[in-house]
């Protein structure tokens, strides 16, 4: 369109191989860019068929366009920009292309809008363009409406230049166009992430980065005169393309969640690739030989660093450790590493990380919070809590009249669940984990998983009245969770309503089909109930429960239960050896099978289960009274000595746990 063919090849062949685009091609949430910019260039392609024609728009193209402009908004906010670049293609090569036949350098600005048929042609012109634009300002205004006309909220983390003060701020937001021209041109230290003190601030007029700021100005507007003067195509449809698609990254016009993203150079890479091959095309006219070595060295150099640069994307790991190599200043990336070895249990290795990365950055709270997680995980419970409370201490303070959730990242408030969960883990401080989640709530009214685990807590506390009132609060905001339905309905069973427990415990399971605790619970109250047709369901739920895990030994016990209460003997011996099985100290189990056994007139047999049993549970006095009376009744099988021996051991032990028994 721009460019002869071959330099059109060119063009492409750069784009192929450059390895800017390594991150919107292996990491999934660059799919957004590329799937933007293949609409992005419909529309553009829709817009020059809409105007090949002098004096007749084609408007089923002129609306295709505008659809596409449409769905690469919707699919990244950068794909708005084509517009801008539809503008320029009408002005400096529609235009161009009818202005040909002997009109000077500046007439076809002059004939705009004038009679004849330029008149004609650059009315159909006008209205290509104000219908573009227009339907681009309409889908501006609906996606303004959907975001609630306000501009998401970013912490200092993740861009630093965004909270710091004049002239700090804007001479960093001035510099990071430059440096993302440097990563186009030179793309040697690519990092997965740029937030956090990857770029340091540039805090005066002194800084030497200011000459990058003011070359690549003088660049651009050099470059652009020359557009203007010359009226070439390839010139002006590369700019175009190199500067508009940026635009909404540069924070100039507003602050966004990033200082530098390699991702979204993706459509930025266009006119970076168009501009190198013109450049290359007037090369080649003038020294053929070396325009073809620069081409074959470049083309070598991108291809090598794009193979290179992919295996760096492989894991979690190698990725966030790639950057560790271009940049030890980003906390982030030493967090980012640090999850990647706890994520495969290394949790040594993790802890080095997260702690450098507290070094780099002491007010980073998440930093902090990785700490305790870690410790907490290495059973070093102390240093895990002194560390959850120093990332407590790091939290901004509330402010009278400001909303407290739009000054703090939503996953820092984790850091009360995590102490609190922590310290509940000691009997005596449970009041201070309600405390701790109190403070949770009331920081953010809708943290569901805070009214959760403070129900949790107030079960504990046997306030099982306020733990039903906070389990329906968190129902207010979250009411598709089954969780709390299975907590309103363990609540209801503690206070001896099964009934209604069994409502919630059946609401949660609708909701979640595959609920373990709900399954298990559900099918341990239906047995209870009683019913027959109610023991055919709680059978079906643990044969559910018994083909996700056939390792849970409760599931065996519980359906040994169901068989007793059928009268199936045989079925529930069978279930409760299988729980025995699986966990050879399992009180209810053993004493269950054993007294099964000692009902059929097998005492022997049930002998070693009730000793099993005493061996792991000493002050099971049932158990005893059982194996007791046991040997007391089998002399005539056993040594008459030894039984009556063990049957005294058995009733003195009995009076030892129980005086008066």
């Amino acid at each position: 369109m721009f460019l002869p063919e071959f330099a059109s090849f060119v063009a492409a062949i750069l784009f192929a191989v450059h390895p800017i685009h390594t991150e919107a091609v292996t990491g999934v949430v660059g799919r957004a860019e590329m799937l933007s910019s293949l609409f992005f260039l419909g529309a553009l392609l829709c817009y020059a068929r809409a105007s090949q024609r002098r004096r007749y728009t084609d408007w089923r193209y002129v609306v295709a366009c505008t659809a596409c402009v449409g769905v690469a908004m919707l699919c990244k906010e950068q794909g708005i920009t084509v517009t801008g670049v539809c503008v320029v293609y009408e002005l400096f090569v529609a235009q161009k292309r009818r202005s040909s036949g002997g009109i000077s350098r500046w007439s076809w600005v002059d004939a705009w809008g004038k009679g004849s048929g330029w008149g004609c042609a650059c009315g159909e012109a006008a209205r290509r363009v104000a219908t573009v634009c227009c339907a681009t300002l309409a889908l501006l205004a609906a996606r303004l409406h959907v975001m609630g006309a306000q501009l998401p909220v970013f912490t200092r983390f993740d861009n630093p230049a965004g909270a710091a003060p004049p002239p700090a701020r804007h001479l960093t937001f001035a510099y990071l166009p430059a440096l993302n021209a440097w990563l186009l041109t030179l793309p040697e230290a690519l990092c997965c992430d740029w937030t956090m003190g990857t770029v340091a601030l540039l805090k005066c007029w002194r800084d030497p980065r200011n000459i990058a700021t003011l070359t690549l100005f003088i660049i651009i507007v050099a470059a652009t005169i020359h557009a203007l003067r010359t009226r070439s195509s390839a010139l002006s449809m590369g700019l175009a393309l190199l500067v508009l698609p940026f635009l909404p990254a540069s924070n100039l016009f507003f602050p966004v969640g990033f200082v530098v993203a390699e991702r979204v150079l993706y459509m930025p890479s266009m006119g970076w690739c168009l501009l190198v091959a013109h450049g290359w095309r007037l090369l080649a006219k003038r020294r053929a030989k070396l325009a073809a070595s620069a081409l074959i060295f470049l083309l070598l150099a991108f291809s090598a660093k794009t193979y290179m640069r992919n295996w760096d994307w492989k894991t979690e790991y190698s990725i966030f450790a790639s950057g560790l190599k271009v940049n030890r200043n980003n906390a982030k990336l030493y967090n980012n590493v640090g999850h990647a070895l706890e994520a495969e249990g290394k949790y040594a290795e993790a802890l080095e990380f997260f702690n450098t990365a507290v070094s780099v950055q002491p007010d980073d709270v998440g930093a902090h919070i990785n700490v305790g997680r870690t410790y907490n995980h290495l059973g070093r419970y102390q240093e895990a809590e002194d560390a959850y409370v120093k990332a407590k201490s790091l939290l901004p303070k509330a402010k009278p009249g400001e909303s407290y959730q739009a000054r703090i990242a939503p996953n820092h408030l984790n850091v009360f669940l995590n102490l609190a969960n922590l310290i509940s883990k000691n009997a005596t401080r449970l009041e201070e984990a309600d405390m701790l989640y109190r403070q949770a709530i009331s920081m953010r009214a809708d943290y569901t998983q805070a009214y959760i685990n403070r129900g949790d807590i107030l079960i504990k506390l046997n306030r099982t009245k306020e733990a039903q009132e906070v389990y329906e609060r968190a129902l207010l905001y979250d009411s598709g969770n089954p969780d709390i339905y299975y907590n309103l309905g363990v609540v209801l069973l503690e206070q001896g309503k099964p009934s209604q427990a069994l409502a919630y415990l059946d609401k949660a399971l609708e909701l979640e089909p595959e609920h373990e605790q709900a399954l298990l619970n559900s099918a341990i109250l239906l047995q209870e109930l009683g019913a027959a047709d109610l023991r055919h369901l709680a059978r079906q739920r643990l044969l559910k429960l018994l083909d996700k895990d056939a390792t849970n030994e409760r599931v065996h016990f519980n359906l040994g239960m169901v068989c007793m209460d059928e009268g199936d003997a045989e079925c529930a011996e069978r279930w409760f050896r299988a729980a025995v099985h699986l966990k050879p100290d399992f009180r209810s189990a053993l004493f269950n099978l054993a007294l099964l056994l000692a009902d059929r007139r097998r005492p022997l047999e049930a002998a070693p289960f009730l000793k099993q049993l005493v061996r792991h549970h000493p002050d099971h006095v049932k158990a005893l009274v059982l194996l007791g009376d046991i040997y007391i009744n089998s002399v005539k099988d056993l040594d008459a000595a030894e039984s009556v021996s063990r049957f005294i051991d058995c009733y003195r032990r009995i009076l030892e746990l129980e005086a008066d028994n």
